[in-house]
């Protein structure tokens, strides 16, 4: 058998930015690598200010890597691109347009037909409990709405691959548990290739089928863990022994990072 292309490969990628006001330039990645393979669920986790949210840009193609390089699909990325979907932690939804406008305009942008366009809203505003809300804009929406519309936003465009920064991180906890089993039913039923950044380590594991574990800056993945919990994969097994073990063990490799990223603050 050939070699399998895998869908995502990152390979050996620093980012170094450049010195401010006289100070030194800072080293954010040093020779980050991952690989990725279709309908992985990979959660990366890591302190805050390690790296991983510039590692998720430059798989974006929204920041360039200082050496190093990105392939998807075995071609390297170099600019943004419909088959990477982006959902960030702040809600960057178009204010002025609806729910539905929202969630359709990157198919409007593709010159998607109305008629194909309005079927593929009407699914995802249905599959993210959005019926009802069609015709409201942003600012009538709460928090997880509107992180709801984002997400369907990048689903319906059909990416290659889903890249999540944090994209819960400034919910309350009820709704952000609920995002969570909404996120993961989704990818239960479509097994989309995901790259989800956090720094939780519970939501790592309940979301993640692995976690790489980052380092503190410069950020490389230091570990990899796989997550060997069944699908469907309910909220209760948050409570199960095999989560603990998880969680034990994932918080003990992401301790000493976190320790160490607290004495460069």
């Amino acid at each position: 058998m050939g070699v399998v292309t895998p869908c995502l490969a990152v390979e050996a990628v620093t980012r170094t930015f450049a010195a401010v006001g006289g100070g030194a330039p800072t080293q954010a990645l040093a020779e980050a690598t991952l690989t990725v393979h279709d309908n992985d669920f990979i959660a990366i986790l890591g302190p805050s200010g390690c790296g991983k949210s510039t590692l998720l840009r430059i798989v974006a193609g929204l920041e360039a890597a200082t050496s190093g390089r990105v392939l998807l699909d075995g071609r390297e990325v170099s600019a943004p691109g419909p088959d990477r979907g982006v959902v960030f932690q702040s809600y960057t939804l178009f204010p002025w347009l609806t729910v539905a406008e929202n969630i359709g305009f990157g198919l409007r942008e593709r010159g998607v037909a109305p008629a194909e366009r309005d079927a593929v809203v009407a699914d995802y505003i249905g599959r993210m409990g959005l019926a009802g809300f069609e015709h409201h804009h942003p600012r009538q929406l709460s928090g997880g709405m509107q992180q709801r519309t984002a997400l369907a936003r990048a689903l319906a465009n059909g990416p290659r691959i889903l890249l999540l920064d944090e994209p819960f991180g400034a919910l309350d906890h009820q709704t952000r548990s609920l995002m969570q089993e909404l996120l993961l039913q989704t990818w239960e039923a479509d097994r989309k290739t995901v790259l989800f950044v956090t720094h939780d380590i519970d939501e790592a594991i309940f979301m993640g089928s692995r976690v790489a574990v980052f380092s503190a800056r410069p950020g490389r993945i230091k570990a990899e863990v796989a997550i060997d919990l069944e699908h469907p994969r309910h909220y209760t097994v948050k409570t199960s022994a095999r989560f603990a073990e998880y969680k034990a063990h994932l918080t003990e490799l992401a301790r000493v990072e976190a320790v160490r990223a607290a004495m460069q603050a």
